[in-house]
């Protein structure tokens, strides 16, 4: 996640952009290698083993940044406890997920970009008219094309690729973008999206973790502590906490300081618990 992967990411969005922007058949004549005119339909779509890939890909996906999830709400029921894993790489995983994956593609640009998707425009046998990749005015109501949400999640695994030891880093992020690419062509080869549809959805998935991981890791005046992740989830949890053991005849007592000097906030927490 340093500049040059950023500016690589830029230069990419821009030219190509660019190029399918002012030439916007381009689109057209790339998602046409994977039509059959005789069939009239995508055939690749109907093929098993593609159809197991593409759901297979989603498992991988979330697959990852599953543990960061049950750390989660391991510490919402247990907050006396530490937590499962690194407190930033819990923090990193799930928003950068959760923007990449599910508000950026599918609740801002799926829902409102009206782009029809390949399998029902009229070049492909469809009853809507073409859009470029920058022109929202497309008539499709909605779960539209621009862009691709399931390529979007595969090309999150930039995530837990930045998180991998420096010297396997550049491994990781050249099988996170094949993942990516590979999850991409498929929805291409069923119809599905567009190859700026693929293309603008690993962009913003990039940009996301890319800013997320300076936020946190990198920028003195905003990157986070294990420590300071800790606590805050430790006070996030404790009213919770507090009313079920009330239900159990105990209490807890108000939201605890956290003692210094101890190794973990939720440590801190728990020795306020001893008498």
């Amino acid at each position: 996640m340093n500049r040059t992967g950023l500016y690589i990411a830029l230069a990419l969005s821009v030219v190509i952009g660019l190029l399918f922007g002012l030439y916007p058949e381009l689109d057209l004549k790339v998602a046409a290698f994977f039509y059959d005119a005789a069939t009239k339909t995508f055939p690749l779509k109907s093929v098993t083993w593609a159809m197991i890939a593409r759901d297979g890909a989603m498992w991988v996906a979330w697959a990852l940044v599953a543990p960061a999830i049950i750390a989660f709400v391991v510490k919402l029921i247990r907050p006396v406890k530490p937590l499962m894993m690194s407190g930033r790489a819990m923090v990193f995983l799930m928003v950068t997920m959760l923007l990449s994956a599910i508000i950026i593609s599918n609740v801002i640009f799926k829902g409102h970009w009206g782009r029809p998707r390949p399998v029902v425009v009229t070049e492909f046998n469809g009853p809507l008219e073409f859009k470029a990749w920058w022109d929202p005015r497309g008539a499709c109501p909605k779960n539209c094309s621009f862009f691709s949400g399931e390529s979007a999640t595969a090309f999150w695994t930039y995530a837990p690729a930045a998180l991998t030891p420096p010297q396997w880093r550049p491994i990781a992020y050249v099988a996170a973008t094949a993942f990516g690419l590979a999850t991409g062509g498929l929805r291409m080869a069923f119809g599905g999206h567009f190859f700026t549809d693929v293309l603008f959805s690993g962009i913003a998935s990039f940009l996301v973790i890319w800013l997320a991981y300076a936020l946190i890791y990198r920028w003195p005046s905003t990157r986070l502590t294990d420590y300071g992740v800790d606590a805050w989830m430790t006070r996030l949890a404790w009213p919770g906490y507090r009313w079920r053991q009330k239900l159990r005849g105990k209490d807890v007592g108000e939201t605890p300081r956290i003692r210094p000097g101890t190794e973990t906030p939720a440590q801190g927490a728990a020795s306020v618990l001893r008498p």
